[in-house]
């Protein structure tokens, strides 16, 4: 087991000239660097990027779906970094509702996890194919009130690591927390980021 250093890449626009700060997490087996370059399809020109590096390329070991004992410490050093990066943001002068976070698989479970264990009102979040995390959800994990924050969660209908029946319980939670959720299963996606699920994300989070 491991704990994460934390490892962070700013770039995009200075604070001072940016209009929000969007946090970026990449998914297992991949890298900070790796999921900027959604930088070219996602509306995000105007923004102080955030994107953190997972010690070994991945947030934590097992399966999202594997009991959260089994995915310790490395998860909860994992959501402890996600608030320094949160942390940073603020100290560079983002308000939360400045705040914006994308993430795909791993990383957007990461972040999902992280969004509904500190709900407030947020710019928006964007999980491309993710869920929340744990073998069961425990609703006491999260709390707060997103106020209506548009939530966009995206995914295959047949997806070998993130299935349907998460997403759909997912759902339920982060309405329950008062977020505006847009859901969208493509059929036979594969296990990636496609034209379409960017575009979605530019009409409903990043306008």
């Amino acid at each position: 087991m491991y704990t994460h250093e934390k490892q962070l890449i700013q770039t995009g626009k200075l604070a001072a000239h940016a209009k929000k700060a969007v946090v970026l997490l990449h998914g297992r087996g991949s890298t900070a660097q790796g999921i900027l370059s959604l930088q070219r399809h996602l509306h995000i020109s105007d923004a102080l990027l955030l994107a953190p590096q997972a010690t070994n390329n991945s947030w934590y070991p097992y399966s999202f779906l594997a009991p959260v004992a089994n995915n310790q410490p490395a998860l909860d050093s994992a959501l402890a970094l996600l608030d320094d990066v949160v942390a940073e943001a603020a100290k560079q002068g983002f308000t939360a509702d400045q705040l914006y976070f994308v993430g795909f698989s791993q990383g957007a479970c990461l972040m999902l996890e992280y969004v509904a264990r500190h709900a407030k009102r947020y710019g928006g979040v964007i999980a491309f194919t993710g869920g929340l995390i744990g073998e069961v959800l425990d609703n006491a994990n999260y709390q707060g009130n997103f106020a209506n924050t548009p939530i966009l969660i995206t995914a295959g209908d047949n997806d070998p690591h993130v299935p349907l029946y998460r997403i759909g319980e997912s759902v339920v939670v982060l309405r329950e927390l008062g977020a505006n959720i847009k859901m969208e299963i493509y059929p036979d996606k594969p296990h990636s980021i496609s034209a379409d699920e960017t575009l979605l994300a530019n009409e409903f989070i990043l306008n």
